[in-house]
C-alpha cells in the first residue's frame, strides 16, 4: 500500500528537524506529533496535548515555518488537532492552529486520528472514602517547622521555606533545591515546608512525592496508556515537591517527563521544591538542560547540626516524649553521636528503652554504658565533613573556616588535625583529602600530618587536644 502524502512530507520534515535541534528535544517535542492529513498546501498534524501545542508554538515555531516551506513551498500552512475524551466517553475535537505567515491559518475538521486525552484527569493521588475527589497531598503532619530545630546547619533552607511558603510560586527562590548528607534533616524540612502552605495557603493544591513513587506512577501510566492523565494531573498541582531527586539517575523516559512537568508548572509561576543527597554539580546520570533548572532558583545545604543543635533537637526530643533529662546526659548524647539527626534520634530512643527495663530512670551511667555499646556496633569509617564536624565543634570555629584560606593559627591547628585523622579514619588518598580542603595538594597533607606527630610529642598542651578528640572519634 502506497504511503499516504501526508506521511511522507512530515518524515522529510523531521529529517531536517532532527539536525537542527538536541537528539533529546527531537525525541520530546517532535517524535511524538503525528500527521494526518494533506490538503494543498495545508499539512495538518496530531499533538498528544494542549501543552504539547503550546510549547512548540512558543519554542520552535520559527523552525517548523523554515521547515515546511523548504518541504511544501512558500505558501505552506500547518495546523494542529488535539483530541480530548470527555467524562461521558463521546469524543470531542479540539482544533488549534500554528501561526505560519499570519495570512495563511486555517481550520478544518476532517476525520482526525485520536489520541485521547481527559479532560478531568484521573487523580492518582485521591483520599479514599471521600465523595468530592480531594489530593492527598502525601504530608507528614509530624514533620512540621514547630519540630524542626533551627541550626547553622539549616537555616538558610528554613528560612527560604517560610518565605516560599507565604507567597508560593512568586519568590526567586523556584526551584529550592535542598541537598545534604543522609540524616541531616532534609525530608522533614520538605514536609515542614509543605504543611506551612497549606497552612497559610488553604486553596493551594500541594504533593509530596518520593522520586520513586514518581517513578512507579509514570511506569504504571506507560503500561496502563494513561501518560495523558498522568501528565496533566501534575500540571494541576501549585506546589510539587520531591524527595531523593538523586533516584532519577539513569533513567531517562522518567527525566524526559518530569522536564516537561517541570517545564509547565515553572512557566505557570507553580513552586517546585526537590531534595537529594547531592548538589545539583554533583549529580549524574542526568540531562544537562534538567540540572540547569534544577539551578534557576537557590540551592540550599543542609549540613551536619553542630554541637549546640544536637544538644537542641534531643532535648526537643525528650520533652515530646515526655522524658526527664539531665543536661550531663544531653551533653553526652551529642558528644557522642555527631553522624546525623537520625542517629541523634535513635541514641536517645535506645536510652529511653534501656532505662524502662532496667532502672527505670535516665542517669549518666546508663547513658554511658548504652552510647558505648551503639558506638561499638556502628561501623567506624568517618566522612570527611563528619570529621571536620567533630573537630570544628572541640575548636568552637566554623566548619567552612577549616576549608578556608585563612592562617588564623586555631583554624591552622584544626586544619591539620582535620588531614591527620582524614588519613587515618578515611581509605581516601592524600591528594583526595587536599581537595576536600580548599583543592589542596598531596604535599599540604603530608605536611598536616607530620605537623601533628611532632606537636604530639613536643607540646602537652596539644596532646590533651588529641586526647580529645580520639575520644570523640573512637
Amino acid at each position: 500500500m502506497q504511503q499516504g502524502i501526508h506521511i511522507t512530507i512530515w518524515e522529510k520534515c523531521l529529517e531536517i528537524i532532527r539536525d537542527n535541534v538536541e537528539k533529546e528535544v527531537f525525541e520530546a517535542w517532535f517524535k511524538p506529533i503525528v500527521p494526518v492529513g494533506y490538503n494543498n498546501p495545508v499539512l495538518t498534524v496530531q499533538v498528544p496535548s494542549p501543552f504539547y501545542y503550546e510549547y512548540i508554538e512558543e519554542h520552535y515555531i520559527d523552525l517548523l515555518k523554515k521547515t515546511l516551506r523548504r518541504v511544501i513551498g512558500a505558501q505552506a500552512k500547518l495546523e494542529y488537532r488535539i483530541i480530548m475524551d470527555n467524562s461521558t466517553g463521546s469524543k470531542n475535537i479540539k482544533k488549534s492552529t500554528i501561526k505560519l505567515p499570519s495570512n495563511q491559518v486555517t481550520n478544518v475538521e476532517n476525520n482526525p486520528v485520536p489520541i485521547q486525552m481527559s479532560t478531568t484527569p484521573k487523580n492518582p493521588f485521591v483520599i479514599p472514602g471521600i465523595k468530592k475527589v480531594k489530593i492527598n497531598s502525601q504530608l507528614d503532619k509530624n514533620q512540621n517547622y514547630d519540630n524542626f530545630v533551627e541550626g547553622a546547619c539549616n537555616k538558610l533552607g528554613r528560612n527560604a521555606g517560610l518565605k516560599i511558603a507565604e507567597n508560593p510560586g512568586k519568590t526567586s527562590f523556584n526551584p529550592l533545591f535542598l541537598h545534604g548528607s543522609s540524616g541531616v534533616g532534609k525530608t522533614h524540612l520538605a514536609h515542614a515546608i509543605g504543611l506551612k502552605t497549606k497552612e497559610l495557603n488553604p486553596d493551594k493544591i500541594v504533593l509530596y512525592v518520593s522520586a520513586h513513587d514518581f517513578q512507579t506512577r509514570y511506569t504504571d501510566a506507560v503500561r496502563n496508556n494513561s501518560i495523558n492523565d498522568f501528565v496533566n494531573f501534575f500540571h494541576s498541582l501549585d506546589v510539587f515537591i520531591v524527595d531523593d531527586i538523586q533516584d532519577f539517575s539513569g533513567k531517562d523516559a522518567t527525566q524526559k517527563i518530569f522536564f516537561n512537568i517541570f517545564n509547565f508548572l515553572h512557566q505557570q509561576g507553580k513552586q517546585l521544591i526537590f531534595s537529594s543527597d547531592r548538589a545539583p554539580a554533583e549529580l549524574e546520570g542526568y540531562f544537562d538542560r534538567l540540572l540547569t533548572r534544577f539551578k534557576w532558583g537557590l540551592t540550599a545545604e543542609l549540613t551536619i547540626p553542630d554541637y549546640d543543635t544536637r544538644v537542641e533537637i534531643i532535648k526537643r526530643k525528650a520533652y515530646e516524649s515526655g522524658i526527664e533529662i539531665s543536661e550531663k546526659v544531653l551533653e553526652l548524647i551529642a558528644q557522642n553521636i555527631t553522624s546525623s539527626i537520625r542517629e541523634l534520634e535513635g541514641a536517645l530512643l535506645s536510652i529511653i528503652a534501656y532505662s524502662a527495663v532496667d532502672v527505670g530512670k535516665i542517669t549518666l551511667e546508663l547513658a554511658k554504658k548504652v552510647l558505648k555499646n551503639l558506638i561499638k556496633e556502628r561501623k567506624q569509617e568517618f566522612t570527611v565533613e563528619q570529621i571536620i564536624q567533630i573537630i570544628s565543634d572541640y575548636f568552637h570555629i566554623p566548619p567552612k573556616a577549616v576549608k578556608a584560606k585563612t592562617r588564623k593559627r586555631e583554624v591552622v591547628q584544626a586544619r591539620h588535625l582535620c588531614m591527620f585523622y582524614c588519613k587515618q579514619l578515611t581509605k581516601m588518598s592524600l591528594s583526595s583529602i587536599g581537595a576536600e580542603f580548599g583543592g589542596r595538594d598531596h604535599s599540604t597533607v603530608l605536611h598536616a600530618i607530620k605537623t601533628v606527630n611532632d606537636l604530639r610529642e613536643t607540646n602537652k598542651e596539644f596532646q590533651n587536644y588529641v586526647d580529645d578528640i580520639e575520644r570523640l572519634l573512637s
